[in-house]
């Protein structure tokens, strides 16, 4: 696979590119299947395949939450690293992007990847590693069954899996720079992405955070003497919405960075929950101390797994205890609300990707979906071949939208089994 970086280009030439890539963009009809829903609330957790999470005595809520609501217990995620397999979930595409790279924030001069054909990879050293804004229409990044390039860590002796390490995704020509929350807006509906320890400053500019400083702060300025560098709790690589050009110019304001709040706050996750004011589809993802990713300076309960080889064994137990904990908090949370009491509501859980390990381990995450309405909860354990694409078709389907990029293949379909459709 041809792993080139992006390339700047004038930004006369942009408009043009745009017109004729649109021609080409990858819409095509509602998918049927499930039933309606006002709300959807998907809770990401992060860099464990299933074998890791089922049975594992430091998860006992995520244990028993998977027993008495609906698993898709076949399910993968597509490529790696993170930002990869959010932008699958929200747009159905990796849109040239195989990198967990920034934000080339505002950048009205940069090509987008769909545009250039060009794929943006985790080289830190080459020039201009930044994501381009996502816009306009054009080429992906291909996807192997197996990976043996060194941008994730595969190597030709054990390759990286995706999938399933036998199903391979040519890159589509077609794709169009869109995500769920576009076509949300267009129908009159609503979106929100909840992060965790975003600070009060919002999403604008920001690639880490820890609550209050952020990537751009001078912390020794602010604290005199201080000597531990930032936590890296909030990253704009699990807020997939903030790649696109779209939400970054925001001439749509429902449509914009004023859609990433944090947990806290007057129009955060916990006090829209209370209002019981709460968006049709609420993207919620935890800080990368309690999502399970863990960081390298927040602490023993935080620290990265010991060893990564697939299995329990080397996993941080403080670090999945700590996981499991905040997603019985949270799915209490939206219990507790008038949301999840009137209408039609799921609950959906998600693993971005497995922990990297190479061959023979596949890409194998857990999904669970809880409904609020009886029919789709209760114990259905699909072994329905699914993936991330699976997951955005569903989305759809379940709020009328049509079906975006690779959740439009013929080979993709509707969750209907775990989430109570026909």
């Amino acid at each position: 696979m041809m792993k080139r970086l992006m390339t700047t280009t004038a930004l006369i030439a942009l408009p043009l590119a745009l017109l004729v890539g649109n021609l080409f963009a990858h819409e095509a009809d509602i998918p049927g299947g499930m039933p309606r829903f006002d709300h959807v609330f998907v809770i990401m957790m992060e860099n464990h395949g299933y074998a890791q999470i089922i049975t594992n005595p430091n998860a006992p809520f995520i244990n028993q939450y998977a027993k008495r609501a609906n698993t898709a217990d076949n399910y993968f995620a597509i490529a790696h690293p993170s930002s990869t397999n959010y932008l699958e979930v929200v747009g159905g595409s990796n849109f040239g992007v195989l990198s967990d790279n920034n934000p080339d924030w505002h950048n009205a001069l940069c090509t987008p990847n769909l545009l250039s054909g060009m794929t943006n990879i985790d080289v830190p050293a080459l020039p201009h590693p930044q994501v381009c804004p996502i816009a306009g229409s054009g080429t992906e990044a291909p996807i192997p069954a197996l990976d043996p390039t060194p941008n994730e860590g595969g190597s030709a002796l054990k390759p990286l899996i995706n999938i399933d390490g036998v199903k391979s995704i040519p890159a589509s020509h077609n794709i169009v720079g869109k995500t769920i929350g576009d076509q949300l807006v267009a129908v009159g509906l609503s979106w929100k992405s909840y992060q965790e320890s975003l600070p009060p400053s919002g999403a604008d500019g920001v690639n880490f955070a820890d609550g209050f400083f952020t990537d751009s702060s001078n912390i020794p300025a602010a604290i005199p003497g201080e000597k531990q560098t930032l936590i890296k709790l909030y990253a704009a690589k699990h807020n997939p919405f903030v790649y696109f050009q779209s939400v970054q110019e925001g001439h749509d304001p429902r449509n914009s960075l004023k859609n990433v709040v944090a947990f806290s706050g007057s129009h955060g996750l916990y006090a829209d929950l209370a209002s019981g004011n709460v968006p049709s589809l609420a993207f919620i993802a935890p800080n990368q101390c309690t999502d399970q990713h863990g960081r390298d300076n927040g602490g023993p309960q935080c620290d990265f797994d010991p060893n990564d080889n697939g299995t329990q064994i080397g996993l941080n137990p403080a670090l999945i205890s700590v996981g499991d904990q905040t997603l019985q908090n949270l799915v209490n949370a939206i219990h507790a609300s008038d949301a999840w009491k009137e209408g039609r509501s799921a609950i959906v859980v998600v693993w971005d990707e497995n922990d990297y390990t190479a061959t023979p381990i596949t890409n194998q995450v857990l999904l669970i979906v809880e409904t609020n309405h009886g029919d789709g909860d209760g114990g259905v354990h699909s072994k329905q071949f699914y993936t991330h694409f699976s997951l955005l078709k569903s989305l759809e389907s379940a709020f009328g939208l049509s079906c975006l990029n690779h959740a439009c293949d013929a080979d993709v379909h509707v969750m209907s089994d775990v989430f109570g459709g026909k």
